[in-house]
């Protein structure tokens, strides 16, 4: 299982982590403001204080060995640039950045992240569930318990009809839509629909259910 370090426990920060931790995953949470992280060091698998622009205290905390780094710092540009420039450059495969404005957006692309979020349109939910799934495209919350998805049907989906993937009876989720590669969009569609690798299906249903059936296709 994918293992997750937070850097920056604000509002989006914080949702993301406790998200993550929601979903089952090891999160290293850190913040340089000692109150947030005293918040969230009974949430947290580990919780640190420590600045993220500095190289050692980052090889300290063994960064390298963590899969996938989302950088939720938002009031310092110049940190959040150079904690992701950091962490780059001590190995880290993925890191998904938090950006205020465009010009942020493309001094981040520059120094090396890998995808990048804006918070006024992409929540911490979200972008946990995005940051846990190589196939999921887009994340749309309906209520606390229920989410609408669209997932990319993977290889092993490829040339199957919904009647065989069998779905709703296998995860309890229900597919709503398929956008084929040619980008046509079949509404409602039947039992005998086949699924192709790369269309797009939009899943709605329970979290669990949701989080079942993204694993179940891993």
């Amino acid at each position: 299982m994918k293992q997750f370090i937070v850097v920056g426990l604000g509002r989006f920060g914080g949702s993301v982590t406790k998200t993550l931790i929601s979903m089952g995953y090891e999160v290293l949470a850190m913040d340089k403001d000692q109150k947030k992280v005293q918040e969230f060091a009974a949430i947290a698998t580990h919780v640190f204080q420590a600045d993220s622009t500095d190289e050692q205290a980052l090889v300290e905390l063994g960064v390298s060995n963590f899969d996938h780094a989302i950088v939720a710092i938002g009031d310092d540009l110049q940190a959040s640039i150079l904690t992701t420039l950091q962490l780059k450059k001590l190995g880290l495969t993925t890191v998904t950045a938090k950006a205020v404005n465009e010009l942020h957006h493309k001094v981040l692309e520059k120094v090396g992240a890998d995808h990048i979020v804006h918070p006024e349109r992409d929540t911490g939910i979200r972008v946990a569930h995005q940051v846990t799934s190589k196939n999921l495209i887009d994340f749309i919350e309906l209520s606390p318990d229920y989410s609408l998805v669209e997932i990319s049907a993977p290889t092993s989906m490829h040339g199957q009809s919904l009647e065989t993937l069998n779905i709703r009876a296998r995860y309890g989720c229900s597919v709503m839509a398929i956008r084929t590669r040619a980008n046509e969009m079949i509404i409602s569609p039947n039992a005998q629909d086949q699924v192709h690798e790369g269309d797009i299906l939009v899943v709605i249903g329970s979290n669990d259910d949701i989080a079942r059936f993204e694993k179940g296709y891993e």
